[in-house]
This record gives structure tokens, sequence and C-alpha cells, in this order.
């Protein structure tokens, strides 16, 4: 799913058969351990990974959040209704909670809560419309209006609030009756997730490319707002749809470490297990004629501040992120870049905190992680480097399997010793007229014959004489 603003892609969503996104899933689920110094359990929802739950996320009616204790609330082999706020990311399990909220088209319902809450995006006069037809609903738990409600009628709301109503009761029902482990709810799938949430006045149309897809679409607006129903269509363009829209160009752009800047500067984004980085460079933009150099400077720092948010919302970054935006000597200039981010942040749906840039240009925020992002989901490790990004020189893979023939050769008792090392290893020691293998038989006495093997690394080698055989 490709998300299109002004024809440029803002955001992109990928889901592969079998790697669904688990965030909205229920489940009735078993207590695992309880972590007193914590504050947290894991409970068992039968994936490969158990699920975190902490204290502050256990419903516990009538208990203040100050007083809570994880030991007082939970113990082992218990069983809960559990929802996933936060998809499995690499070494860690879900992120759990049992306040759970079911979305549908203009409401959330959340059956362990209490009160009414309007999306703050709405217009007062809408926000207030809203809360008066809710009011008149027979609220039972918590409500919370969407964006989406915003020109819904009464009867709108009312029946996807009625339709909630009946998920959760049928879900509540089977929760009784099964035992856990169990699965009872699944959220919808990235196409039928993205209407829900998206479709509103000011989209101009959505563009599906699969038939089976079309009509389910097209059903499940049918059934919770057909005004929209029209903005759908199917593609029959020839060429391949993302191509067709430059969705697919932006999309691979989220394997590059580099996003360029209208006027020649670039971003470079850089990963690790920590935070994301994000440095901002002028580039090929050296101003013209008298421009001063504060110029230059604060003009590329405002394409960055506009391009950085892009690049967030398109890679789904989520953590902590800093942004090393070029030093400007001019705090106006800071203030100006620091209210472009803050506009165009505004465009994110996702939840972010951003502190003011420091005196050295350093921007700090955080931006909610809930699922892995384009990147996550097209690749993989590398074997070679490990994921670092970086591999043995020749030289120094040289010297490293020089010294695995010298400690080779003293374990075998024989005059003539075969010796496996990888492709690179022996093109790398027998360069030069085999000087490097010529110095190594100088120094330990022996015969060395190199063979090569595929399967050893570039600092591995095996040893074999006519006496028997050993590894280093």
């Amino acid at each position: 799913m490709a998300l299109l603003e002004d024809g440029r892609t803002a955001e992109c969503y990928i889901e592969r058969r079998g790697q669904r996104s688990v965030v909205g899933h229920v489940w009735k689920g078993k207590v695992g351990n309880v972590l007193a110094g914590m504050e947290a359990a894991f409970i068992d929802v039968g994936l490969p990974k158990s699920g975190f739950l902490h204290v502050d996320e256990v419903v516990a009616m009538g208990v203040p959040k100050h007083k809570r204790q994880i030991a007082d609330l939970l113990k082992k082999g218990d069983e809960v209704l559990v929802q996933a706020t936060k998809d499995p990311m690499g070494t860690k399990g879900c992120r759990l909670t049992m306040q759970l909220s079911l979305a549908g088209r203009y409401v959330v319902y959340v059956p362990f809560g209490d009160g009414l809450g309007v999306s703050r995006k709405l217009l007062d006069d809408e926000r207030r419309r809203l809360r008066k037809i809710c009011n008149a609903l027979p609220l039972e738990g918590g409500l919370i209006v969407r964006t989406a409600a915003a020109g819904a009628s009464a009867d709108d709301i009312a029946r996807d609030y009625a339709a909630l109503r009946r998920l959760w009761s049928a879900l509540s029902q089977r929760g009784a009756a099964v035992k856990s482990p169990t699965l009872l709810y699944s959220e919808a799938d990235i196409s039928l997730k993205v209407i829900r949430d998206l479709l509103n006045g000011d989209v101009e149309e959505v563009v599906v490319d699969d038939p089976e897809q079309y009509e389910r679409i097209l059903n499940f607006l049918k059934r919770t707002s057909p005004g929209v129903a029209s903005k759908v269509r199917l593609y029959d363009g020839v060429r391949p749809m993302f191509e067709e829209y430059g969705a697919e160009k932006a999309v691979r752009s989220t394997l590059e470490r580099r996003a360029p800047l209208p006027s020649g500067g670039y971003l470079v984004i850089d990963d690790t297990e920590a935070m994301t980085v994000i440095d901002v460079n002028s580039g090929g933009n050296v101003g013209r004629g008298a421009t001063r150099l504060e110029d230059t400077i604060t003009k590329t720092n405002l394409e960055a501040a506009v391009e950085v948010v892009r690049q967030l919302r398109l890679r789904d970054i989520g953590g902590i992120v800093i942004i090393d935006f070029i030093d400007m000597s001019d705090a106006a200039n800071r203030r100006a870049v620091k209210a472009v981010l803050d506009v165009e942040l505004e465009k994110d749906r996702t939840r972010t905190s951003v502190a003011e840039i420091s005196s050295l240009g350093l921007v700090e925020m955080t931006r909610q992680n809930i699922s892995d992002g384009p990147r996550e989901v097209m690749t993989t490790q590398c074997d070679t480097c490990d994921a670092v990004g970086i591999v043995l020189s020749d030289d120094t893979v040289a010297i490293d399997a020089g010294r695995a023939l010298i400690r080779a050769a003293t374990t075998i008792d024989a005059d003539v010793i075969d010796v496996a090392v990888s492709a690179r290893a022996a093109d790398l020691l027998n360069d030069d007229g085999r000087a490097r293998v010529v110095e190594i038989e100088e120094m330990v006495g022996k015969r060395i014959q190199l063979e090569i093997d595929r399967s050893l690394g570039d600092s591995d080698v095996r040893v074999r004489s006519s006496a028997g055989s050993a590894g280093a």
C-alpha cells in the first residue's frame, strides 16, 4: 500500500503472506513469568515468543496506578484477555495490553474504559456535534471518536458502535469458552485497515490493482460508509500500478542511506540498535552569487526539515531519532527550521515528541514504533558482515589466513601439509608468486599446499597430511 500526497509517496506499508502484523489481535493468553523487579509479566499467546505486559497495561478496576504491583495482580498460570499494541521486533516479543480497544470506521470501542473522547484533529464545531451524537448512545465502557467521523451522520455513528458492541459480545463469550492460548480476534489486513483509517474527505481516490481486493474493499465500504465507495476504482493500466504512480521507486529508496534534497543537499540515514541518526549535508548546494553562508545553510536545513519527516513516514522509522542539522549561528534561523519541522510532523499520524534544536544543531525526538518498516520487511541480515555493514580488507584477510596457516602447521607432524582455505584467502596468499606462503614455509620448516574450499570463511583453514587430519 502506498499513500501519495501531492503526487509523491508519503507512506508505504508492506504485508507478506505469513508475516502479517499482529497489532490489534486479541488473544486469551496464559501468564508465564511474573517479574516483580520489572513490574511486568510475560504472556503466552501462541506466538514463538511470549508477549510483554507491563503493570500499567493491566486492567484492575478500582486500583490506582501508583499503587499497582504486578505480583498482586497476576500470578503464573492465570488466563487473561490481551491485545497486541506492538509487533514482535528483533529478539523481543509483542507488546501487550489488557485495555482492549476495537476499532471501527468512525469510533473505537474500549470495553474496559470509560468516558468519551473526540479526535482533536477535528474542528471545534464538529467535535461538539459528534460529542452530542455519542452522548445520546447507550454507552457502556469507553468510546473514542475518530477523525474519519467528520461529516458522519448519527445513524452512521450508531451503526458503527452497535457493530463493535456485537463484536465484543461474541469475542468475550468465545474467550470464556476456550482454553489459552487462543487467538480470539484478528485485526483486518493492511488493505482494509488503511481504508478504515485513512479514507476520508481529503482522499481524492483509492486505486486497487487486484479485483478480489477491490470487491472486498467495496463490500466493506457499502456496510460502513457507502458515501465514499465511489472513490474506489479498479486499476486498468498496462504498467504495474506502483510503477505508474512512482511508488515502486519510492519504496526501493527506503533501502538506501542517502535521500536527496531539492537544492543539491542530501540526508544520510543510519540505523543503530539504540536510535536512528539523520545527518544533513549541504552537498552540491553551495549558494549563488553573493549568498551568505548562513543563508545557504538555512535553506538546506529548511529543505531537510521537510524531507526528514517524509523519510520518517516513508521508512516508518520509530524509537529515538537524532537529526544533525548543519550548524546555524542565528537563533532565528534555528527557530525557523524547528517551526517547519513541527508543521510537517502534524501530517504524521504516528505519535511523536520533539525537543528544541540544541546549540550544536541537534534535534532529539521520539516516534512511536509499532511495526517493522519496509526495509525490515524487504531485507534480511547479511551473512558476510553480520549486519554491521563492513567486511574485512584484503590485507586483514591475508594476515589472518597467514596466522591461521602458522597455527595449523604446528599441529601436524609432517613435511608436507595440505591446507584448505577460502577462494579469497587462496588468491591473496598466492599473490606475488606465493610470497606469503613461502615466508610461512620458511618459518615453520614445512611445505604447504593450498586447496580451495568454498565452504570456509576467509579466516578459516583446514589442514590435512598423509599422517592424518586436523582442523583449525
